[in-house]
């Protein structure tokens, strides 16, 4: 039988708290973060709205390239070592960032916080929750993930009010203490301890199946089926988000209205990835894989064709649903098609591809709006590619599934 979820959280509260903090912490190297600084770095250097987004989009398409190397070493080191590296190396990025004197500085230090922050920190705790767990991994995936809408809630405010009181350089100062101080103390302390599936968290059920090595899942039609429907959310949820500027002036929406409709996206993407969890275990995230994409498209349906201000708040709660399924779904697809033993390196280029995506997201959009492309014809389109790929994920699903019950499989 299924543990119980309390039972389970009292189980296992160590390894899934290190896995939430690694989440938590990775907000030093995320979007939404680093543009609460995106003024005073403008101002500081000189540089126009479209020349801090071509810094930012080169930085992170370089990090991206670099996360699909550096993230195998969770393969070949324990994850508490790699974890302190990681943590280290972001916190010597905040201080670069405390410090940064020139464009040059500028780049490297963008692309160390995006390596390290959105990448290795969300690469390390997802791979150790598609590690530890098996018969439970859907449940502990949606748990570490809760880490992201926390930093998502409590980082904007609190910054900007340090930023604020000490300066935009004393807060990410201020950033690279608390990874020293405080996250890097505690998680550690988490990870003292290394954990392995145990049969009490599995129904007697869950089979080891092949273990496929990163470059035979790299030859795998399947991988690449699924990675076309994976990185819709983050190119149409970064290219939008980073244009709300836009949206809200080409609506006459106050950017207030806008920006208040994030509550919701966090609330539903936390109740989603909870929720999510559990049917993943139920029914496993190949069965649940075609209907990744339904929340986003009928978002993007949403911003195309509705005006009224009830839309920011539709749109945020779809938005908010498409965010928690696709990291729940995500967390648990690649170990439970390809094996838990080459998971790191797999894992490192999927993910390396999700944060192309997101950096190539706000470029290519903005560069159709430049040319003229009618922004509600780009959101539409945006939302048949979704409709399209739910198609190719559903053939993906079927696939696989029929794929692991041949032998040797």
């Amino acid at each position: 039988m299924p543990v119980p979820f309390f039972a389970f959280l009292q189980a296992n509260a160590r390894w899934l708290g290190a896995g939430y903090l690694l989440a938590l912490f990775s907000g030093f190297g995320q979007t939404f973060f680093i543009s609460l600084f995106a003024g005073d770095l403008r101002a500081e250097f000189d540089l126009s709205h479209g020349d801090f987004g071509l810094i930012y989009m080169a930085a992170t398409l370089l990090s991206a390239l670099c996360l699909s190397s550096v993230g195998r070493t969770v393969d070949v080191f324990p994850i508490q070592r790699v974890a302190a590296v990681v943590m280290l190396a972001l916190a010597a990025f905040c201080v670069s960032m405390a410090t940064v004197n020139s464009v040059v500085m500028l780049f490297v230090t963008i692309f160390g916080l995006r390596l390290c922050g959105q990448g290795m920190m969300t690469h390390t705790s997802m791979t150790a929750m598609g590690r530890w767990f098996s018969a439970q991994r859907g449940r502990a995936v949606s748990i570490a993930i809760l880490g992201f809408p926390t930093a998502e809630a409590l980082f904007p405010i609190s910054f900007v009010a340090l930023s604020n009181a000490i300066g935009w350089r004393g807060a990410w100062g201020f950033a690279a203490a608390i990874l020293v101080a405080l996250s890097m103390p505690v998680i550690l302390t988490l990870l003292r301890a290394d954990r392995q599936p145990k049969s009490l968290e599995s129904d007697g059920t869950n089979v080891i199946g092949r273990q496929w090595t990163r470059a035979e899942v790299l030859r795998d039609p399947v991988f690449w089926a699924a990675c076309l429907g994976v990185l819709a959310p983050p190119f149409i949820g970064t290219a939008i988000l980073f244009h709300q500027v836009y949206l809200v002036e080409l609506r006459g929406w106050p950017l207030e209205l806008f920006a208040s409709a994030f509550v919701v996206m966090a609330v539903v993407s936390v109740a989603t990835s909870l929720v999510l969890g559990g049917l993943i275990d139920r029914y496993t995230a190949v069965r649940l894989m075609p209907g990744l994409l339904v929340p986003m498209a009928a978002a993007c349906f949403v911003l195309a064709y509705f005006t009224s201000q009830a839309a920011p708040f539709i749109f945020m709660a779809l938005f908010g649903m498409s965010s928690g399924i696709t990291a729940t779904l995500i967390g648990a697809l690649w170990p439970e098609i390809y094996g838990v033993r080459h998971i790191g390196a797999i894992r490192a280029v999927a993910f390396a591809l999700m944060v192309f995506a997101s950096a190539a997201g706000p470029g290519l959009v903005g560069w159709l709006i430049d040319l003229g492309i009618d922004y509600d014809f780009q959101l539409a389109g945006m939302g048949l590619y979704c409709i399209l790929m739910s198609v190719v994920l559903t053939l993906a699903s079927k696939t696989a599934r029929l794929r692991d019950k041949q032998p040797g499989n």
